[in-house]
């Protein structure tokens, strides 16, 4: 396997729980808000089939792959309950690793901060373990994940994912 394993990562309000198959159930009531998707694609996914792409997260790429899936369930710490996910892909970079990063914050649980402090984290954790490249991709429309982006040190790039804009650290 190439790259770090997920460990627990703890914040101040939250716990980054390295993703388990279990928390699909949880997860699909989360990411259940039809207006999630408006910027993150796609419609929402029955708990049986997020249950299926967590197996495949949690397997990992093909072995002769150069990269590592790291997952992490958002969780509150106060209750445990789950409010999103981060992830990253780490592949080799030209002089490091790096990662390609996301963050996921359900709707009722919008605008508290959550999505900041759990990929702030997430970059720290990156950082200790050798990543320096850091990139995100972000709908053009999607003011409150580019300001997210702002926060933890990216800065758009002028290229594109698709519709998405391709934003990196300094």
């Amino acid at each position: 396997m190439f790259g770090p394993i997920a460990e627990t990562v703890e914040t101040q309000r939250l716990v980054l729980e390295p993703l388990a198959v279990h928390d699909a159930g949880e997860m699909a009531g989360v990411l259940g808000d039809p207006r999630l998707h408006d910027f993150i694609g796609g419609e929402p996914l029955t708990a049986a089939e997020l249950h299926a792409r967590y197996e495949h997260l949690v397997a990992g790429p093909a072995p002769f792959h150069q990269e590592c899936w790291l997952n992490w369930i958002v969780r509150r710490r106060r209750d445990r309950r789950a409010v999103g996910y981060v992830q990253a892909t780490v592949t080799p970079g030209t002089a490091a690793l790096r990662a390609d990063v996301t963050w996921v914050v359900g709707m009722p649980y919008q605008g508290f901060g959550f999505a900041t402090e759990a990929a702030t984290a997430m970059l720290g954790w990156l950082r200790d373990h050798a990543v320096r490249e850091v990139t995100a991709a972000v709908h053009p429309g999607n003011a409150a994940s580019a300001a997210v982006a702002r926060k933890i040190g990216l800065r758009p790039t002028g290229r594109r994912s698709g519709e998405e804009i391709v934003w990196r650290n300094e």
